[in-house]
């Protein structure tokens, strides 16, 4: 029989009185797509960075092609054939493509044959795996989905045949996915093997060969896909039977929350990113705007979380808020009860080295039930964020660990718990579910379905069309930053939305 091309004995993991892993054994199959699925601090990530060298695993054993191998560091696991695509890439955003190949993989001191050498092989590699990317360009100039391939490529160049992706379509457009599978089906049919990390179970299905299912640090099985089913997936990875679906009543629209009338932004490269647009959300009601990632989405929640200034009217309740100037700012649109889970968690929602009851303050620390005399209270801090992460189940349930060192999922329940917590009038939300867990999503879902109850109004981004459709009562669809047209969710459908995504307006679309 062929070895696996994985096989880890026994592995065990602790962080200070976490246990992140226990006893986990897997063997994964050379030649195919293994994936592993688990809630948010299940511990699927700090065994695959057991198995590249990030962490050393406190007892067990790691065997690589039938050999028992020794991964100290990461260093160890790319001699070993492992190569790591992280959730948030790895990348020096001021360096090229090509230098980003190179670094830390420099043939002597002379960079220029170790460019010469790495142009040559990405040629090639990209010619082989449909993997192009301009290597002159800089990281910080091309988008998400051409920055994955860069990690791709840099552990192919590295002569990765073992490939490890954490989260891999978090940050991509539907488009972006379906290349990036395509790419993975051509890895797989030339004898590679790949580790998909994933809380997507559609994924899951339609293109892994086996899937491992983690819960509460512990292996709790592995299947063939074809015997499984999402349902029990989901049921596997929660302990419980998952509602795979929004559960709700029709909306009941009322009076208007947020009126946008000819809204317009212009970036610092005097580039228009929204042009002239109107938009109305009432209360009660669910607003989800579809898109492909760039057309405008972003600067428009930006605008409207005080980020950004534009040019046009915006009303709250019926009061114009400013576009620029005083009173245009974030803290101002905190005040007048915005809230806003913003789409990059990481870099806008966070500090990552802060605690987590620091990062539940962010934005709300002027609120009265935060001070004491001139002083912050911050023991009513953390035991405000005590509450909030058992509400939302926050794992580990620590207040006093840093941002940084939960998981992407955990960090977004974060977020989410700040700022619906905070009972806003307009809950401006982007992203909701990137990178969570099944149960997390449900839980969420049901959050937003809560507030728009109680008579919310609610603006939602995603590049999920699925979530788009099952969560929103409304959808309006931006392009090149113009609203293609807007539909109720119950009488619409993917091929249309893609259709209005594409530039296809009207009667055509």
């Amino acid at each position: 029989m062929t070895a696996p091309a994985i096989e880890l004995k026994g592995i065990s993991k602790a962080f200070g009185p976490v246990q992140a892993n226990k006893d986990i054994s897997i063997r994964v199959s050379p030649g195919t797509i293994h994936g592993i699925i688990g809630e948010n601090g299940a511990g699927k990530s700090t065994l695959m960075s057991i198995l590249y060298g990030f962490y050393k695993a406190d007892k067990g054993e790691v065997w690589i092609h039938g050999k028992r191998t020794e991964i100290p560091d990461s260093q160890a696991a790319i001699s070993a054939g492992i190569g790591m695509v992280f959730q948030h890439f790895k990348l020096v955003e001021n360096f090229t493509v090509l230098e980003n190949i190179i670094l830390g993989a420099e043939d002597g001191g002379l960079l220029k044959p170790s460019l010469s050498k790495a142009r040559k092989s990405l040629k090639e590699l990209a010619a082989e795996y449909e993997l192009n990317v301009d290597p002159d360009a800089r990281i910080d100039e091309i988008g998400v989905g051409m920055q994955q391939r860069v990690e791709i490529l840099k552990a192919l160049y590295r002569q990765a045949d073992i490939l490890i992706l954490d989260e891999p379509t978090g940050v991509l457009t539907p488009a972006e996915a379906d290349q990036l599978f395509r790419i993975l089906d051509r890895l797989r049919a030339e004898g590679k093997t790949i580790i998909l990390i994933t809380h997507k179970l559609r994924e899951i299905m339609e293109y892994t060969d086996t899937v491992s299912v983690m819960r509460r640090g512990e292996m709790t099985a592995t299947v063939k896909t074809a015997e499984t089913s999402p349902e029990h997936l989901a049921e596997l990875m929660v302990g419980r039977k998952v509602l795979l679906r929004v559960d709700k009543v029709p909306a009941t629209p009322g009076k208007p929350i947020l009126e946008i009338e000819k809204l317009s932004v212009v970036d610092e490269a005097g580039v228009a990113r929204v042009k002239n647009i109107d938009l109305t959300v009432r209360a009660g009601e669910i607003l989800g705007i579809a898109g492909v990632a760039g057309n405008g989405q972003s600067e428009l929640m930006e605008v409207l979380g005080g980020m950004r200034e534009g040019q046009g009217t915006i009303r709250l309740n019926g009061r114009p808020l400013p576009l620029s100037g005083t009173g245009s700012d974030a803290r101002a649109r905190r005040a007048a009860h915005v809230a806003h889970v913003p789409e990059d968690r990481q870099r806008e929602g966070l500090i990552m080295d802060f605690h987590a009851w620091e990062n539940v303050a962010f934005g709300y620390h002027h609120a009265s039930e935060y001070q004491r005399g001139i002083l912050m209270d911050n023991a009513a801090l953390r035991a405000d964020t005590e509450a909030k992460m058992a509400k939302f189940d926050v794992r580990p349930p620590d207040p006093w660990l840093a941002a940084k060192n939960f998981s992407g999922g955990n960090q977004q329940k974060i977020v989410v718990a700040r700022e619906i917590e905070r009972n806003p009038d307009l809950l401006l939300i982007g992203q909701p579910t990137r990178g969570v867990d099944i149960g997390a999503i449900e839980f969420i879902h049901k959050q937003i379905v809560e507030l728009r109850d109680q008579g919310k109004a609610i603006l939602l981004v995603s590049v999920e069309l699925e979530e788009i459709l099952s969560l929103a009562d409304r959808v309006a669809v931006m392009f090149d930053g113009m609203i293609m047209g807007e539909r109720p969710a119950d009488q619409t459908n993917e091929k249309e939305l893609g259709l209005l995504m594409a530039g296809v307006a009207g009667e055509a679309a």
